[in-house]
Parts: structure tokens; C-alpha cells; sequence
């Protein structure tokens, strides 16, 4: 059996009654030193071809792309950013919840029910499921995780352009050798998380101070 196919088996026996106007919600960039953190909602109103179908991290790049656009075609979806300042005054995991809550929020319609990658819970009045590793075992989260990821990586791209020499459109805001090298030799840019270490040693940054 295809992998995509197992996901979307999931997702149809894990759903139930709920199966034609559920999404599955994930995010992008909690980790990275800069740039937001990206929540996406996906809705599929029905089973898909998506050959490759995963959690982003376990597909190319290349793959990625040709995904996302195929979501894109296929499903309703809803992306939202939480910049680095936000993330910077109220953590990354309220950043990261606020992010989802507002993918949910822009979907063109309201879902029967929320899959949502790990142990998240969103404030919501919807039924919600938190899905541990949940990219990797449903097709609509799997496919959230490919439209954050993505959505993400073009973001950083632009980034790039606006600080250049940092490296974004490489590293794309995390914590890589070269990233590190950069930030001792020039310090921070504006889309760096001052809450984060190495860049909140390197910068002396205390939230009370802004």
C-alpha cells in the first residue's frame, strides 16, 4: 500500500462521521533562530492523488514544491504567520498555538473537527484531536505540514534579499555552523528572535527591556 494512501486509511478511520469537512493542522519554524513560526489548515473534501504525500521533513525539497501546489489545487487551506517579535514576547509555543488558531480562523469554511499535530490544544470551540507524530500518520496533517514548511521557506527566501549575508534562503533561519559564524561576525537582524540562545547570550537581550 502507498504511504499516501495509509495516510488518508488514517485519517477516514480516525475521523469517523466527521470525514468530509475535517482539517489537519500543523506549523513550521519552531525551532529556527529567525523569521516566524507558520501554522497551515488543511481540508481535503475528498480522497486525492498525492504521490509522495508525508511529514515535510521526510520529503526533498523538490517534492515539497510539487505537493504544495497540489494542495493548493485540491483542498481548502489556511496559513498564518506569527512574527518573531510575538514569538519573542509570549514564547514559542503560545506563538505556535496562536499560529494554528489563526490557520483554522482563515479557512473559507468552519471544520467538523481539528486533527492536530502533537499535544496542542487550541482555544477553539471545535472538537480537536491532538495527534502525537501526527505529520507522519495523517494525510491532512502531513499535508498542513508541507503548506507550513513551504510557505515558510519562501518567506525566509524573501528574507533574504531584505538582510543579506546571513544566509536565510540557505539555513532558513536555523541553528547551522555557518548561521552561528554570521551571527558572532555581525550580530543579529531585525527577524531574529532575541528570546532565543545563541542569539539572546550573543545580544544580552532581556524581554523587560523592550
Amino acid at each position: 500500500m502507498a504511504r499516501e494512501t495509509k495516510l488518508f486509511r488514517f485519517d477516514e478511520l480516525v475521523a469517523g462521521p466527521f470525514e468530509s469537512g475535517f482539517a489537519g493542522i500543523d506549523e513550521a519554524g519552531r525551532g529556527p533562530l529567525a523569521g516566524p513560526v507558520v501554522a497551515a489548515a488543511v481540508i481535503f473534501r475528498r480522497r486525492v492523488s498525492l504521490t509522495g504525500l508525508n511529514d515535510s521533513k521526510k520529503v526533498s525539497p523538490a517534492l515539497r514544491e510539487t505537493l504544495f501546489k497540489q494542495i493548493l489545487s485540491h483542498a481548502l487551506v489556511g496559513i498564518a504567520a506569527v512574527s518573531e517579535r510575538v514569538i519573542d514576547e509570549i514564547n514559542i509555543l503560545q506563538a505556535t498555538r496562536l499560529a494554528m488558531r489563526e490557520a483554522v480562523l482563515s479557512l473559507p469554511c468552519t471544520p467538523s473537527l481539528l486533527l492536530i499535530d502533537g499535544p496542542i490544544r487550541l482555544d477553539l470551540p471545535l472538537k480537536q484531536m491532538s495527534i502525537i507524530g501526527g505529520d507522519g500518520r495523517s494525510a491532512r496533517i502531513a499535508a498542513a505540514s508541507i503548506v507550513a514548511k513551504v510557505w515558510r521557506d519562501h518567506q525566509m527566501r524573501h528574507w533574504d534579499s531584505v538582510y543579506p549575508g546571513y544566509g536565510f534562503a540557505a539555513h532558513k533561519g536555523y541553528a547551522t555552523p555557518g548561521h552561528l559564524k554570521v551571527l558572532e561576525k555581525k550580530g543579529s537582524s531585525d527577524i531574529h528572535r532575541k528570546s532565543f540562545s545563541p542569539v539572546r547570550v550573543l545580544e544580552n537581550w532581556d524581554a523587560e527591556d523592550e
